[in-house]
């Protein structure tokens, strides 16, 4: 049996606007966790991302954002001494964004804050792999 195009609107609907929510109380947990720690939400997004050298490029899609958007953050982190840009190994044209060691220990201070009563806590680690799952699907849609 068929679901009717109305019913599916309103399904997809609500759906839509749980996932909104989500993404919302998401937003809202990781800049009161920045402030707490002096950053913008931005700048603590960075922090977050940076797992390694990366480029400027690699940051920015990690942050979902423009390169343009991202070099914005990264000059403010630099500035405080928490990023450096460092020659790429194999590409002369680009730079490598490295932690300090003062960048590193306030990315483990921030992410122990974003785990703290994280909107996904209520979430066993089977569910949030299962959400993980289900959005990637959705993601990855032509």
């Amino acid at each position: 049996m068929t679901t009717p195009p109305e019913a599916q609107a309103i399904a997809e609907r609500e759906l839509c606007g749980l996932v909104n929510g989500l993404a919302h109380r998401i937003a809202d947990h990781v800049r009161r966790r920045a402030v707490a720690l002096g950053l913008t939400a931005a700048q603590a997004t960075a922090l977050r991302e940076m797992t390694g050298p990366m480029t400027m490029r690699e940051l920015a899609e990690r942050m979902s954002c423009e390169p343009s958007n991202a070099t914005f953050v990264i000059d403010k982190l630099e500035k405080q001494g928490l990023v450096e840009r460092r020659a790429h190994p194999t590409d002369r044209r680009a730079k490598h964004l490295v932690l300090t060691a003062e960048g590193s220990a306030l990315r483990e201070r921030l992410l122990e804050l974003l785990t703290r009563d994280s909107p996904l806590a209520v979430l066993t680690p089977e569910q949030q792999r299962a959400l993980q799952g289900l959005l990637e699907k959705t993601v990855a849609r032509p």
